[in-house]
């Protein structure tokens, strides 16, 4: 018996995953959205539950969840939907575009996203719930983090390695043999050449740090 597969939120980042699913042939039982502000025309013929209720009903070895909630520096819904159901047995499935291009050296945790035109080298390893945004690089023996979002057309060269819950902006170039600490920010555009201490938000195409991060 095929799995259930319920996508959590009804926004942009949500529409481009069902988007892909779909080329993928994968049906989607029904979309989770507590409020949805318009239902897209992506979303169509797909029910749209505004009770969590209604996905726990469902056995978790039956069920596969796909994170829809986009990852914005600053929020944390993503990482606490992963984290809710995760704790109540359920697993999150991957999504992987058709038109991205994934060495069969690399390693992917639970959940990750790989949206249309990104490129994963050999060596890479991705955990778990993060998104590889559309056009972006990976390249070989990377190492990134879990809850990590590396935004659209962001280039990471080798043997970079991210903590927990960094954002790589779009655009933003990483050079080699980078460490980057948990909960940093990379604003769009930034050019990093040295490491970085976790907590930090940097900006600009120096790399500026702008200010240490208090929220934990």
């Amino acid at each position: 018996m095929d799995k259930k597969v319920f996508v959590l939120g009804a926004g942009g980042h949500a529409g481009v995953l069902v988007d892909i699913l779909s080329q993928n042939e994968l049906i989607i039982s029904a979309i989770f959205s507590p409020e949805p502000d318009f239902v897209r025309n992506v979303f169509s013929g797909i029910p749209i539950l505004q009770n969590e209720d209604k996905i726990l009903e469902n056995r978790t070895d039956k069920t596969n969840i796909v994170n829809g909630i986009g990852s914005l520096p600053g929020s944390s819904l993503r990482t606490k939907l992963y984290t809710k159901f995760t704790e109540k047995g359920y697993s999150f499935q991957q999504v992987i575009s058709n038109y991205s291009i994934i060495s069969d050296f690399a390693k992917l945790g639970k959940g990750v996203q790989v949206m249309h035109g990104a490129i994963i080298q050999a060596g890479a390893v991705i955990g778990e719930n993060t998104i590889i945004n559309t056009g972006a690089i990976i390249e070989h023996d990377c190492i990134i983090g879990a809850h990590n979002h590396i935004a659209p057309g962001a280039t990471l060269s080798g043997q970079v390695r991210t903590g927990d819950y960094v954002h790589i902006g779009t655009g933003a170039n990483v050079i080699q043999n980078i460490k980057i600490g948990e909960k940093v920010i990379i604003g769009a555009g930034a050019n990093v050449t040295k490491d970085i201490c976790s907590e930090e938000t940097i900006f600009g195409a120096k790399a500026e740090i702008k200010n240490k991060r208090l929220d934990k």
